[in-house]
C-alpha cells in the first residue's frame, strides 16, 4: 500500500476537488465518501469502489480494489472533509440509473436546495421502500459530500433519477402513478383522509415551493393538516410524512 506524505500528491489534490467541485466530480464520473460503515455499505451494495485512503494507525486493505494509500494523519485531516474522522476516503463510481421494472411511487424534489434535506429524504424514501426519488429543477447536487453523508449509505440503495419536468411527467404516465401537489391551499386534500396509493407526490423548493409548471403538471394537490399559525414543513419533513401515508398504501 502506498503510503502518502505531501499536499501536493495527485491523489490528494483530486480528493479534495471532488469534495468541492460538482463539475469535476461529473467530468470524472465519481464521488467521495468517507467512513468504514459507509465503505462496508458501499462494497454490500455492489458499488464500484474505485480507491481507498486511510488514516495511518486506522489503516486496513481490502482485497479486490485498487489502488489504496495511507496517509499521516495530518495529511488525511487535510484531504478529509470531516472533523476527527477515523476514515477511509474512498472514492465511488457514479452510476446511472435508469427506470426499471414497475415503480409503484415516487416522490419529487423541485429545486430542493439544501444537501442535508436532499439526503434525509433519499434516506427516509430506501427506509419506507418508495420506488424512486425523482429529482427535477435546481436540486442540490446529489454527490455532494454532504447530501452523501445524510443519505447514511441508502444512496447505493435507493433509485433516484434527474428528470426534467416533461421526462417527469412521462415518468409519471409510464408507471401509472398520479402525480400530486403537496401545498398550502384551501382547495386541497388533507393528507390522511385520502388514500395515496400508485402516487408520486412532488416536494417543492424550500422557499418557494412548487413552480406554477410542476404544480399545473398534478392532478391532485394535498396539504398537511397543521395546527393554525404555523410555517410549512420543512422539505425533508414534509416529503417523510408523505412517504409515511405513501408507505401505509404500498
Amino acid at each position: 500500500m502506498e503510503k502518502i506524505s505531501s499536499r501536493k500528491n495527485e491523489y490528494i489534490k483530486h480528493l479534495r476537488k471532488l469534495a468541492a467541485d460538482s463539475v469535476y466530480r461529473s467530468s470524472c464520473g465519481e464521488f467521495v465518501c468517507e467512513g468504514r460503515k459507509f465503505l462496508d455499505e458501499a462494497i454490500s451494495s455492489g458499488a464500484k469502489i474505485s480507491s481507498i485512503l486511510w488514516k495511518d494507525g486506522e489503516a486496513g486493505e481490502i482485497l479486490g480494489i485498487s489502488p489504496q494509500y495511507v496517509a499521516f494523519p495530518e495529511l488525511y485531516s487535510y484531504a478529509s472533509f470531516s472533523e476527527n474522522s477515523k476514515g477511509p476516503l474512498f472514492t465511488v463510481k457514479i452510476k446511472h440509473k435508469e427506470p426499471a421494472g414497475d415503480i409503484p411511487n415516487a416522490i419529487i424534489l423541485e429545486s430542493v436546495q439544501d444537501p442535508g434535506n436532499l439526503g434525509t429524504v433519499i434516506r427516509t424514501a430506501a427506509a419506507f421502500g418508495i420506488g424512486a426519488v425523482i429529482l427535477t429543477g435546481a436540486c442540490a447536487d446529489l454527490y455532494n459530500p454532504k447530501t452523501v453523508k445524510a443519505t447514511m449509505g441508502a444512496i447505493f440503495r435507493q433509485r433516484v433519477l434527474k428528470l426534467d419536468l416533461g421526462e417527469t411527467a412521462a415518468f409519471a404516465e409510464a408507471n401509472a402513478l398520479t402525480l400530486c401537489a403537496a401545498i398550502l391551499s384551501d382547495e386541497a386534500e388533507i393528507l390522511g383522509d385520502t388514500e395515496l396509493g400508485r402516487a408520486a407526490v412532488c416536494i417543492g423548493n424550500e422557499g418557494s415551493g412548487l413552480s406554477r409548471e410542476l404544480s399545473d403538471l398534478c392532478r391532485r394537490k394535498i396539504i398537511i393538516p397543521m395546527q393554525p399559525g404555523n410555517e410549512s414543513l420543512n422539505a425533508s419533513v414534509a416529503a417523510s410524512v408523505f412517504m409515511w401515508e405513501m408507505r401505509k398504501n404500498g
